[in-house]
């Protein structure tokens, strides 16, 4: 038996392997595995993106949280987020535009060709696919009602990412802004460099959800922006297709945080 090995900060994750699918090596080294338990594993310069055993618990809290608390959401940018994951929840949303910012084109490559958790969503007519680094796209781009960050870890080509001056663009970009901002417990210094630099968002709060397959499983979220949880159960119901973990229920008790991480939270402020 083969395993795959993640480490980080004195822990890691074991997952035994079947055989490597693919691979491409250019801005990142990209691997595709086929698991034994969790289905087939998208692995990004050596960390675990998602496996198809847990990636629904990922996608749906980082789209349908900010989607469904919208009055209106009908264009909306995603940063990174190659692999289509989060591009297909977003489709079940009643939008005019999606544009889907990848700064690795063997990503889309790869995931349609061997993942395909996307399920089309790449050949839909709402969808427009561009080439670039995402820091740079905002710099000229129009406004969105929405803007969904679905990066790797905040090294190498991601790092433009978590920057003050990314989060500055964002604020006068969209209504509202989402990102994912790593592990709370276990990534400690990822997750205060979120939390400072995106203070100058307005109203910027954190949510959880728990992803197995993630560093120490517990997964934290930034939103910002006009969101009103007014709009979720509303929303949530015009929703096309099914969801497998995200309901108006885990919505709201997302945004319930233990008594350590509102003190990380107020500080950052």
């Amino acid at each position: 038996m083969e395993w795959f090995v993640e480490e980080y900060d004195g822990s890691g994750l074991m997952i035994s392997v079947k055989k490597k699918i693919a691979q491409a090596e250019g801005l990142q080294k990209i691997e595709l595995y086929e698991t034994e338990r969790f289905g087939k594993m998208l692995v990004i310069d050596g960390k675990i993106q998602i496996t198809e055993f847990d990636e629904c618990f990922y996608h749906e809290m980082l789209v349908h949280v900010p989607l469904n608390s919208c009055r209106k959401a009908k264009r909306i940018l995603i940063i990174g987020g190659g692999d289509g994951g989060a591009l297909r929840e977003v489709l079940k949303h009643d939008i005019e535009k999606a544009i889907l910012v990848e700064i690795d084109r063997n990503v889309i490559e790869l995931c349609k060709k061997y993942l395909g958790i996307d399920s089309g969503a790449f050949e839909d007519p709402r969808v427009e696919v561009v080439i670039e680094d995402g820091r740079k796209f905002l710099e000229h781009c129009e406004t969105f009602d929405v803007i969904i960050v679905d990066s790797t870890d905040p090294v190498g080509v991601s790092d433009p990412l978590f920057g003050k001056d990314f989060f500055e663009l964002c604020k006068e970009k969209c209504k509202v802004f989402c990102s994912q901002s790593q592990s709370p417990l276990i990534q400690k210094d990822y997750f205060r460099k979120m939390l400072a630099n995106s203070s100058v968002l307005r109203n910027r709060t954190v949510f959880l959800a728990t992803i197995p397959t993630y560093p120490m499983a517990l997964w934290s979220f930034i939103i910002a922006g006009d969101y009103d949880f007014r709009y979720v159960k509303r929303n949530f119901k015009k929703i096309r297709g099914k969801t497998k973990h995200y309901n108006p229920e885990i919505h709201l008790s997302a945004f319930m945080l233990p008594e350590w991480l509102k003190k990380e939270v107020e500080n950052a402020y």
